[in-house]
């Protein structure tokens, strides 16, 4: 999760948790009753009729100083190309528009407003860190947001929002759970932004769950080009208690492997310290870059929503950019980001095949998903739907409805699924009960 830090024209003001999350639910339901009360479709949101395409958008950032995420749009528009030349859905050929939102609000904004002009039914399987910049928009055209890859807590409250993934909360928790049992101090590095400040109490609710003491909290920049300081500090909080093992987790999305370079070359004047982080962070190219099995994440945990890579599962992602986006360097089956997107198309393949021969519109979209569809994702995820309120509602999520993460770890050089630490014999876990009782600021 990441994020330049903003300032708000005008504060607002602080709610207890159980009514600020009574106020989330109730304007959920409120906003999407006004959608739906007026006769026919929302103006400027049809994805046309007929033979028309079905139009949808992707975005993601790219080329940017901070993290980018260009294979969740090639994989949209290798999942478009590879309906389309499959009969499309319902006799329909799905387009699918794309943009870069630049890593900052302007641009986030920028991509909501045309997606809103170009009338398309969804924005589908797509990363920003400003929801509070292109939810408004989308909401205020009756556009869903399915998909998101989850970088803010916008995603687990925008009433037309359809997460397929716990998004960092649940990465965090899961991870903090992991290392409860193993782990002395621990030092989380993370983003010195807006989403960033959401980090720590995920984690810490997992650590927690698990009778550990908080992580300690330190700040950086996520632009930075080296992390010299930020890592002697970590190691020598991690390395305070000669007792235990202490743990360092960097969470600083792209700029993670950067860190990894200061710390490589700072933990030689510390003890031991075992590291973890979540997927997103690190992937198997970033392990391979920097050592394999001699570097600095073997016997690391690494949490994430799915499965792990090499899992049968995810065959059928890889055949469509197989046949569709061979060479193409930008969609690595292994990304996170790419692994989203392709579930959340897998949600609007189901949408579409529900509305059938009727009109495909934001406005029957939405309806759809609204009216208790239930989405199968070949056990990627469990089955989705997406109910005004969700479990988490108390905590400020109330549109958070999978939990579930997997726990995987760094085994001679290879993410590999860990089986043990959290969950059951498959080392899948459900943090619903962890995150009810984080303290999310």
């Amino acid at each position: 999760m990441t994020g330049r830090r903003r300032t708000r024209d005008t504060p607002r003001p602080a709610l207890p948790r159980p009514v600020r999350a009574t106020a989330l639910a109730a304007g959920a339901v409120a906003l999407c009753a006004s959608l739906t009360a007026a006769c026919g479709v929302i103006p400027g949101a049809t994805g046309g009729s007929g033979d028309d395409p079905i139009k949808v958008m992707t975005w993601a950032p790219q080329d940017t100083d901070a993290t980018n995420k260009p294979g969740m749009p090639a994989m949209a528009l290798a999942y478009a190309k590879w309906v389309n030349a499959h009969g499309g859905i319902n006799g329909r050929d799905l387009e699918v528009l794309t943009c870069n939102d630049q890593n900052d609000s302007v641009g986030a904004a920028k991509c909501a407003r045309r997606a809103t002009s170009e009338n398309v039914v969804a924005v589908v399987g797509s990363y920003s860190q400003f929801g509070d910049s292109y939810l408004a928009p989308l909401e205020s055209a009756g556009i869903p947001y399915v998909g998101g890859y989850g970088v803010t807590n916008d995603e687990f409250t925008g009433a037309l929002s359809y997460p397929v993934n716990g998004g960092q909360p649940a990465l965090l928790a899961g991870l903090g759970k992991a290392l409860a049992a193993d782990c002395g101090k621990v030092a989380l590095v993370r983003p010195d932004s807006i989403a960033g400040d959401e980090l720590p109490a995920m984690l810490d609710s997992g650590l927690k769950s698990g009778g550990h003491a908080n992580a300690d909290d330190q700040l950086a920049a996520e632009d930075a080009t080296e992390y010299g300081g930020q890592a002697d500090r970590a190691l020598h909080r991690a390395t305070e208690d000669v007792t235990r093992k202490g743990c360092v987790v960097p969470a600083l999305g792209d700029r993670t492997d950067t860190f990894m370079d200061s710390f490589r070359r700072a933990r030689a004047s510390y003890p031991d310290v075992r590291t973890a982080t979540v997927l997103g962070s690190v992937d198997q190219t970033v392990v391979n870059a920097t050592g394999g099995a001699s570097g600095p994440y073997e016997g690391a945990y690494i949490t994430s929503w799915y499965p792990v890579a090499s899992d049968p599962r995810w065959e059928p992602m890889k055949k469509v950019i197989n046949e569709e986006a061979f060479g193409d360097n930008r969609i690595d089956p292994a990304d996170a980001g790419v692994q989203t997107t392709w579930i959340a198309y897998t949600v609007l393949k189901a949408v579409l095949e529900k509305i059938g021969a009727g009109e495909v519109s934001a406005d029957t979209v939405r309806r759809t998903l609204n009216g208790g569809l239930r989405v199968s994702t070949g056990g990627l995820t469990p089955t989705l739907y997406w109910p005004y309120e969700g479990k988490l509602a108390g905590v400020g999520f109330p549109r958070l409805v999978n939990a579930h993460v997997t726990l995987q770890v760094v085994r001679d050089g290879k993410l590999v699924a860990a089986r043990k630490g959290i969950g059951g014999a498959d080392g899948i876990a459900d943090l619903t009960s962890v995150l009810e009782h984080a303290e999310v600021p």
